[in-house]
């Protein structure tokens, strides 16, 4: 799992460059067979992508600027007033304030202006996207709520036309390289949308809103192993009884379009479709929310129908009830093993690899955990000794155990494996990359050059031929 803001670069985030390319290489040396992304659409403030504009749109920070400078698109001198200060972190405030004025440039000197808003039109809900972000524009960045002005400037679509164009295009060069070499790349949807997004102004009828257009009932969470006043996400609530009524068209098309992105996608928070967790949009936490019935099998015969033979993962983590448990089974799809959920107390865990059925992927530990060094190094003495001795290492030294638990989740019965790319180098708790009920300091991470060409293919391949994953 690496997400592609991670990746290394010279131009202040990952992008769909050499790198991306570096990194696929990897991949098949070590004997890996898939590569799993986070969320590629347009992340918000805090830099998540997992309460995004426009969820059909990609996130334009990905494209590749040497790739544009190649097409004559920039030119070397506008190439090294881009370059990073430092290749640590992703420079998030720089990217808001240069980015865009730089691909605008970019977008300028296009000659092949028919070709990109044909591919446009050929993406409906892309479309749609880019009218939406050229209105916004328009309206001086207010929420579409606020909107006074309906008439879009044609260069401002142009211009996000352009981004959506460059993004799949190179987008596609990565995925295509990867699939040549035996890769498949597992996406990632958000279960939901922001309330100021494409998806709600072109969907309203879709969504729980009030004759304003802002929401009644909002999304979180309960308190959980993250948050003791649970998490409020503040996205708007679909309308479930409507969604059915045209067939849950707006989730068929959104599938649709993830899997020509993608070769397989996790769902995020999969447990909202058996019950989702309803705030009061007037509410302070998500303390004061209550489960709601979600539409269940009705949108997940929709989704199989769409998905084919494709592999859906369904994020079954957290507040699991029985219902939840019959829904995954009854869907085929393959849930989520957390390692970091398997040492909390409960003996009856479904985190406990021992007990991983085929039908799973198993996960040291998800975007939204530590680590897995910074998870073994926190743990309480008592709970590290029996979580490495469960693993078969038994020697007072902790600190040589860790490839014990690398060993132990290969070893497991679970179908699919997947490890952080902070796990494969060992790296501890100031590389995690979101800490959830935190609005700062998260989505940030990078690896260097020199730590990507540093993984140890050759010892991740012996793994994997060990047990029996090639």
């Amino acid at each position: 799992m690496l997400h592609v803001s991670s990746l290394p670069g010279e131009y202040s985030t990952g992008s769909f460059g050499t790198a991306a390319f570096q990194f696929v290489d990897f991949l098949v040396k070590g004997g890996f067979s898939y590569w799993q992304v986070l969320p590629f659409c347009i992340p918000d403030e805090c830099n998540s992508p997992y309460k995004s504009e426009a969820s059909f749109a990609g996130n334009p920070y990905f494209i590749d600027l040497p790739l544009l400078a190649a097409e004559g698109l920039l030119t070397s001198e506008e190439l090294a007033a881009a370059r990073q200060n430092q290749p640590f972190l992703t420079e998030s405030a720089r990217l808001g304030a240069e980015r865009a004025a730089l691909l605008r440039l970019a977008a300028s000197r296009a000659v092949n202006r028919d070709e990109i808003l044909d591919f446009v039109k050929a993406h409906k809900q892309v479309e749609n996207a880019c009218r939406f972000l050229a209105l916004k524009r328009k309206n001086g960045g207010l929420p579409w709520q606020e909107f006074t002005d309906f008439e879009v400037n044609e260069e401002d679509y142009f211009y996000f036309a352009f981004t959506q164009f460059h993004f799949w295009r190179q987008w596609q060069a990565v995925k295509s390289y990867a699939n040549a070499k035996g890769i498949s790349v597992i996406g990632d949807i958000p279960i939901y949308v922001a309330a100021d997004s494409a998806d709600v102004f072109g969907n309203k009828a879709q969504f729980l809103l009030d004759e304003k257009g802002n929401p009644t009932s909002v999304a979180g969470v309960p308190p959980d192993y993250f948050a003791a006043d649970g998490q409020l996400w503040g996205n708007p609530l679909y309308d479930w009884k409507k969604m059915k009524a045209d067939g849950f068209s707006w989730w068929r098309e959104r599938l649709a379009f993830m899997l020509e992105l993608f070769d397989g996608v996790r769902i995020d928070h999969f447990r909202g479709f058996e019950a989702f967790w309803s705030v009061p949009a007037s509410a302070t936490t998500a303390k004061e929310g209550k489960w709601v019935k979600g539409p269940g099998m009705a949108l997940i015969k929709a989704l199989r129908e769409v998905a084919g033979d494709k592999l859906i993962i369904a994020e079954d983590l957290g507040d699991i009830t029985e219902a939840v448990k019959r829904l995954v089974q009854k869907s085929g799809f393959p849930g989520m093993r957390v390692f970091q959920f398997a040492f909390l107390g409960d003996p009856a865990t479904p985190h406990l690899p021992h007990t991983y059925e085929n039908n799973c992927v198993a996960y040291t530990g998800t975007h939204d955990n530590n680590t897995l060094l910074g998870y073994v190094w926190e743990l309480d003495g008592a709970t590290r000794a029996k979580m490495l001795e469960y693993c078969g290492y038994t020697d007072t030294d902790w600190d040589n155990g860790y490839d014990a638990i690398l060993r132990t989740m290969m070893q497991s019965h679970a179908g699919v494996v997947i490890f952080p790319v902070q796990d494969l180098l060992g790296f501890g708790a100031d590389t995690r990359m979101n800490t959830p009920g935190r609005s700062d300091g998260n989505w940030e991470y990078r690896m260097t050059k020199e730590q990507l060409s540093r993984l140890d293919a050759a010892k991740y391949r012996r793994f994997n031929e060990l047990y029996g994953r090639i």
